[in-house]
């Protein structure tokens, strides 16, 4: 159960190594590097048939942000988070105290808000993103660019109560709720259970909204997630019937076996910690990995890779003079944009990347097991 509600620290905990360089004043994302331009809309979802399952008196509210190819057009930036996320997420981090509150609302990013989209005959293939235990969609966002400007809708959602800050219309402002009660393997399994609701539910109000619903072929739908939003997509993928393949960067697994084995195209990249044992007690993905039966399958992990090496906080905490990794934080979301993006394109567009059949003299810091 360590690997579960103790997933936010762990993923957050590399950026507290000590301080470097004095931070730069405004933080960047790296740019997208597809054809396309991006939009990004925000939405606010209610499933008034469900109670939150984290607080009482509720019904499960989410906000989910979808980027998606756009026509060129001028317009303002989407927000990285609002100034309420920002402090919060700041918070965390002492060694930051005397940054302004705010500086993560100016992060540099390269989706318009609310930007016309770009019609496709047939709809674009749907990437369904779950961040990590604690963790804002917005972490998200670089990879999420990406794969729209290469021609993809992407809906990032945030798992109301599990993320350190979350924003509602209004400004409402929710913070941290799940696991209150302690870490134990029934937390777990309840953590899986609420994504996969909450995941279900974006879809089915996707499918049946006009604006969403003409721009995604509902027959390419692949789900990527960030630590436990990388388990959760594991273990929706066998048992949904709309998610086709499904991509786990760096997460540990509880429950640590599929309830039915996996058949459907899957890829597992993580830190070098993540490598198989070769004597002694198994890991998370050891004893996951023989539940994946499928014909296509990939384990990857990177060299010099940390558990924030995946999302933004793997350039964002550089920039605001903190230690993250040994390897570089733009190459490490180089490489895991590319290895995506190709994952992506091999099972949502039927078009083969050669990236993907072995180790690469561009990579080679990725490992292939």
């Amino acid at each position: 159960m360590k690997n579960l509600l103790v997933a936010g620290a762990i993923a957050l905990s590399p950026l507290t190594g000590g301080a470097s360089a004095a931070p730069e004043p405004a933080p960047a994302l790296p740019a997208p590097t597809g054809h396309y331009a991006v939009g990004r809309s925000d939405v606010h979802l209610v499933d008034s048939h469900r109670p939150d399952p984290w607080v009482d008196g509720r019904p499960r509210e989410l906000m989910v942000s979808v980027w998606y190819p756009a026509v060129r057009a001028k317009g303002t930036t989407a927000p990285y988070v609002t100034p309420q996320e920002s402090a919060l997420i700041l918070k965390g981090f002492p060694q930051l105290k005397d940054l302004p509150p705010d500086t993560l609302t100016k992060t540099r990013t390269y989706a318009r808000a609310d930007a016309p989209a770009l019609a496709k005959k047939g709809g674009w293939p749907l990437v369904v993103m779950s961040p990590g235990m604690t963790m804002p969609r917005a972490t998200l966002t670089s990879l999420a660019e990406e794969f729209a400007s290469r021609g993809y809708v992407v809906a990032g959602i945030e798992h109301t109560y599990e993320s350190v800050a979350t924003t509602f219309p209004g400004g409402r402002t929710v913070t941290f709720e799940a696991g209150a009660g302690g870490q134990t393997p029934e937390l777990g399994e309840k953590v899986a259970r609420v994504r996969a609701a909450d995941t279900t539910f974006v879809l089915d109000r996707l499918e049946r909204a006009g604006r969403w619903n003409r721009l995604i072929d509902e027959r390419g739908v692949a789900m990527v997630g960030h630590s436990i939003g990388g388990q959760s997509a594991a273990h929706l993928l066998p048992v949904s019937d709309r998610i086709r393949a499904a991509v786990n960067l760096d997460g540990s697994y509880n429950p640590a076996t599929p309830a039915e084995p996996i058949t459907k195209p899957f890829m597992m990249i993580g830190n070098p910690r993540q490598r198989p044992v070769t004597g002694g007690e198994p890991k998370s993905w050891d004893l996951f990995w023989p539940h994946v039966t499928g014909e296509w399958k990939h384990w990857l992990t990177v060299t010099g890779a940390e558990h924030v090496s995946f999302v933004d906080y793997a350039v964002l905490g550089p920039q605001l003079g903190m230690r993250v990794a040994p390897i570089d934080g733009a190459r490490s979301l180089r490489i895991t944009r590319d290895y995506v993006t190709a994952f992506l394109d091999t099972h949502l567009k039927g078009k083969r990347r050669p990236l993907l059949d072995g180790p690469s003299a561009k990579y080679p810091e990725v490992r292939f097991w």
